[in-house]
């Protein structure tokens, strides 16, 4: 990003002020991203809890892959998911709050004893798949804000920053060279009224 300046004290001004910004910005950002890299961490290795929980749960219910040609899925449906919204260093991201389902009427005694231990098993899957899907959702959202964040720092720290002050430093040179040639000149026209002066009175 090229930064556009003049070589006066207006331009000098406003840059110390765009500088003095982001110099002040800069601390909260890197914390920031700090918390992210965290926060994106610690979902990762919950989905990847997740993940072992669910493959677990199969692996388990899979020795009693026969009993499982009886049952009916279709029992048990998913009405509503619901979510609320947690901001984790400024980042909306979602949460489970609660899966409502919805068991279908069946008789009991027509269907193998086994059925409501069934219809819990199907339940348990449903919920860990689902959390599952949101902690991946959750992860997505704040490794997209951490990312973003650090391209904000790399850009102030490595960019614009050391940009301000390489174009403060050659408006101050260029000033202070203005100022002694301004300060020579008068010397030069001073001398010259001295010299005039002197022969006048000779």
């Amino acid at each position: 990003m090229a930064i556009k300046y003049q070589y006066n004290k207006i331009s000098l001004q406003q840059l110390y002020k765009q500088l003095e910004i982001r110099e002040r910005i800069l601390p909260s950002l890197k914390n920031k991203e700090s918390a992210l890299r965290m926060e994106v961490q610690q979902t990762k290795d919950r989905s990847q809890t997740l993940d072992q929980e669910l493959q677990h749960a199969i692996n388990s219910y899979e020795e009693s892959l026969r009993l499982w040609v009886e049952f009916d899925p279709a029992i048990v449906e998913i009405r509503d998911v619901e979510l609320y919204v947690k901001k984790i260093a400024g980042v909306k991201t979602p949460v489970l709050k609660e899966i409502h389902f919805s068991i279908k009427s069946f008789s009991v005694f027509a269907r193998p004893k086994w059925f409501l231990d069934g219809i819990e098993v199907l339940k348990k899957l449903a919920t860990l798949a689902i959390e599952r899907e949101i902690v991946l959702r959750k992860m997505e959202l704040l490794d997209y804000a951490r990312r973003k964040t650090t391209q904000k720092v790399n850009l102030y720290e490595k960019i614009q920053i050391p940009g301000y002050e390489d174009a403060i430093r050659k408006i101050r040179r260029f000033l202070e060279d203005e100022d002694n040639l301004s300060k020579a000149s008068q010397k030069i026209i001073k001398s010259r009224h001295q010299r005039e002066e002197m022969e006048k009175t000779l």
